[in-house]
């Protein structure tokens, strides 16, 4: 009978907190699923898809009518790639406080005290968090390029103004376009992590990407011409063709190093918070 019973608990599949142990996979399983689970991840993502696509295809569609009235200044500057993408610089802001809501509502509904128990090393959890969001909304912003840059040449055609995939920038800027606002997302994240309040989140968001960037134009050309260009939307837009057109842009890839820099700092000021700080 001891016989037995020993080699029965030998045979056992492995129970208790072994079998339950915390993994950064489970991790990101778990929040995929809460993810996925909630409404308003759906309709703000369909909400960017709508704002990237229809404002691109607007702009696209007013320029080509409205081509003739232009003037040679106009038509000098005039780039169809970043005019079908025009709508990146809309759908931002809904990726931005959809990457704002997905910690910020944790806090202001306490379900973060649940979290923090389950993974009580904090860190994963905020890992697996920007894994989950920055797969989904690449993935599907990517694909939104794409279509608004071929709906926006389509319509641009008709008036013989648009440019193919192939040339010079378009590839980089259509991918850029998906690049740029998944860490502009990442940065809504992260300021949700680090002020724990939506409103708060929100406001310095669309401050730091709507708000402050147009108020430079009414500063001295002297003074705005040496930080101007180093603003989140600003550094980031020039990827796709998507800034101000200032007077000494940085170039593409630079600019988008400088808005992956605002996104790391931001995320470790967050994690440092999540670390030392209680829920």
């Amino acid at each position: 009978m001891t016989t037995s019973l020993t080699s029965a608990s030998t045979t056992a599949p492995a129970t208790g907190p072994q079998a339950l142990r915390v993994t950064q996979a489970r991790v990101v399983l778990s929040e995929w699923i809460k993810f996925r689970s909630l409404r308003s991840s759906v309709w703000t993502l369909l909400a960017a898809v709508v704002l990237s696509i229809g404002i691109g295809a607007l702009f696209s569609a007013v320029s080509a009518s409205q081509y003739h009235t232009f003037s040679p200044a106009d038509r000098a500057s005039f780039n169809p790639i970043s005019t079908s993408l025009n709508g990146t610089l809309f759908s931002q802001l809904a990726i931005g406080v959809l990457g704002v809501l997905l910690i910020s509502g944790e806090y202001s509904t306490g379900m973060i005290r649940a979290s923090l128990t389950v993974v009580p090393k904090r860190l994963p959890m905020l890992w697996a968090k920007l894994v989950v969001f920055a797969g989904v909304v690449f993935a599907l912003t990517l694909v939104t390029s794409f279509v608004s840059f071929f709906l926006g040449q389509a319509l641009l055609s008709s008036h013989h103004l648009n440019a193919s995939i192939s040339a010079p920038g378009a590839l980089r800027s259509v991918i850029g376009a998906a690049l740029y606002v998944t860490v502009a997302g990442m940065i809504g994240m992260a300021l949700g992590a680090l002020l724990r309040n939506t409103a708060a989140g929100i406001s310095t968001f669309v401050a730091a990407f709507f708000v402050i960037p147009p108020l430079t134009d009414l500063l001295p050309a002297s003074w705005s011409s040496h930080f101007a260009q180093y603003l989140p939307s600003d550094a980031g837009g020039v990827l796709f063709g998507g800034g101000r057109g200032l007077a000494n842009p940085l170039a593409p890839w630079t600019g988008f190093g400088v808005l992956c820099a605002y996104a790391v700092v931001l995320i470790t000021l967050a994690a440092w918070r999540l670390r030392r700080a209680d829920a």
